[in-house]
């Protein structure tokens, strides 16, 4: 990565997020860095990098909200060339029959609309310099058999998962790549609304005896933004364990 090159992170607020800036921020010329309410994050990567770092913040659940964080980006003049895709709802089990259509909406509005807004106000401006890396957060669950009571959140991610694979495709000969990382279950405050029982259960049914960690995942995505990366695309790379 060459200077002058700006980093949109939505979710940056995430452990994912703020560890992937906090790796690579010196990499960019600017990191639009989004959160929906965890703002004292976003101030410690500010205090660490400056003005480099440049927050939004949005909910992702309103598409009035999505588009005044673009409409924030065009006004900079700093359109992203690498946009990397965190955000999800908290993990929670949930019996099928007792979802309602509201909850998938707002898993879908929160993963997928706002990736399909900002993508389609960014992209053509990586298709006019033939250049881009997009990554999507995804999960070891759609990987094999997933596991139950997770409908929601499976549902989503399958839907991010079929609009990289498309975009992959159809940008492959722009120089725009577009990939994804799917970790197993990650000790973070992700899992904060799971039973305790759950994550010992996933760390015991691990090969290596625990749950992954984000510094076994953001790696991956450091390697999907490089340049060295550029024949590497409709990917989904399982940082598992050996689990799946």
């Amino acid at each position: 990565m060459s200077e002058g090159k700006v980093l949109l992170v939505t979710g940056a607020s995430s452990e994912v997020g703020a560890a992937l800036i906090r790796k690579t921020g010196p990499q960019y010329s600017t990191v639009f860095a989004h959160y929906r309410s965890s703002e004292e994050t976003i101030a410690d990567l500010r205090a660490a990098f400056g003005d480099r770092i440049v927050p939004l913040q949005a909910d992702f659940s309103d598409p009035g909200s999505t588009e005044r964080l673009i409409e924030t980006i065009r006004q900079s003049g700093k359109i992203p060339d690498h946009i990397v895709h965190l955000p999800a709802g908290k993990a929670c089990n949930l019996q099928f029959h007792k979802t309602t259509w509201d909850g998938f909406r707002q898993e879908l509005d929160t993963s997928l609309r706002s990736i399909v807004m900002i993508l389609q106000a960014f992209l053509p401006g990586m298709v006019k310099n033939r250049y881009g890396r997009i990554v999507f957060m995804l999960t070891s669950y759609v990987l094999g058999v997933p596991p139950k009571f997770q409908s929601m959140y499976i549902t989503s991610k399958y839907a991010l998962l079929g609009l990289m694979k498309s975009l992959a495709a159809e940008y492959a000969a722009r120089g725009i790549t577009v990939n994804a990382v799917s970790p197993d279950m990650m000790e973070t405050k992700f899992l904060s609304d799971l039973p305790d029982l759950i994550k010992e259960q996933s760390a015991k049914n691990n090969p290596m005896g625990r749950n992954i960690t984000v510094d076994e995942t953001v790696p991956a995505i450091e390697y999907l933004l490089s340049d060295g990366s550029g024949a590497v695309t409709g990917q989904n790379i399982g940082i598992t364990g050996g689990v799946r």
